[in-house]
């Protein structure tokens, strides 16, 4: 996956250079380097810490940067030729790149943010060893409760907190009895990710269970279809711990291992909650095909 990244990085510095105002078609750069656009996203955002879209659109203002700097075109020539129809739109996208208008920049060379190109590298240290397994499932419904939510990188999502308090007792008790099939047991269950895992993005998080069978009238309903799930098993201080294997299958696992991301929702059941102490034991099930 290193290699794939890095031939991706490739090619939209080629198109960079040749058609900047192009946009650039993610879908075709995974097929060409023989993944998909949903692992390349995830695997991205996860690696480099920013989704790829934003890694795009730093490396085009850094090279429109350099053209205001050079001297030479106008601004509305300068524009176009990164892709924008108006020296206005322009001046707010470099803007919110660089923190000065690029009428600033020429007039004084900066101060400017410039966006590297990224080269990513991988470092095996094998030293904290991941609880894994793979499990292939049967289309399954997961149903209960769903909100749509921001997404959190770290700490507690306070909408989700409230989400799942505003749930009242006896109806997660009757969740329960239609669960029958793995994932066992109360799941968070998060659906409609934005592609980039872009902080504060929406998403759909429904409070449930899997279950066969036809759910009662009132409930939300997410299909997962039939697949392979690669499920970690997680314990200490809760949520932290979780984050940092959600993190890490993505910048130790993945890389290593001959499997992918696959589109469909991923999945945290709780197994143990010690309230006092502030620590779970989880599994974090996530949708995977052989890479």
């Amino acid at each position: 996956m290193i290699a794939v990244l890095n031939l991706v990085v490739d090619d939209i510095e080629a198109q960079l250079a040749t058609d900047p105002a192009a946009p650039v078609d993610v879908a075709s750069l995974a097929a060409r380097s023989g993944t998909t656009e949903h692992h390349l996203r995830r695997m991205f955002a996860s690696l480099a810490g920013m989704p790829l879209s934003e890694y795009v659109r730093r490396r085009r203002m850094s090279l429109a940067a350099a053209d205001l700097v050079s001297g030479g075109d106008d601004l509305l020539t300068i524009a176009v030729r990164h892709g924008y129809g108006s020296a206005e739109a322009f001046g707010r996208a470099f803007r919110a790149v660089h923190g000065v208008g690029p009428g600033d920049v020429r007039r004084t060379g900066g101060p400017l943010r410039t966006q590297p190109r990224i080269r990513f590298h991988l470092t095996v240290e094998g030293s904290v060893p991941m609880d894994t397994r793979i499990v292939h499932l049967p289309a399954v419904r997961l149903v209960g409760h769903a909100a749509r939510v921001p997404l959190v990188h770290a700490g507690v999502n306070q909408h989700i907190a409230d989400h799942v308090a505003s749930i009242p007792v006896e109806d997660v008790v009757a969740l329960k009895r239609l669960n029958d099939t793995e994932p066992s047991g109360v799941l968070s269950v998060s659906d409609d990710l934005d592609p980039d895992r872009t902080e504060a993005s929406e998403l759909t998080f429904l409070h449930g269970v899997a279950t066969t069978l036809d759910p009662p009238e009132g409930l939300d309903v997410i299909e997962a279809g039939a697949g392979d799930w690669a499920v970690f098993r997680t314990e200490g201080p809760h949520p932290q711990a979780l984050q940092e294997v959600w993190a890490a299958t993505a910048t130790t696992w993945f890389p290593s291992q001959p499997w992918r991301l696959r589109p469909g929702p991923e999945i945290v059941a709780m197994l143990a909650y010690d309230a006092t102490a502030g620590s779970a034991t989880c599994e974090l099930w996530l949708p995977v095909e052989p890479a």
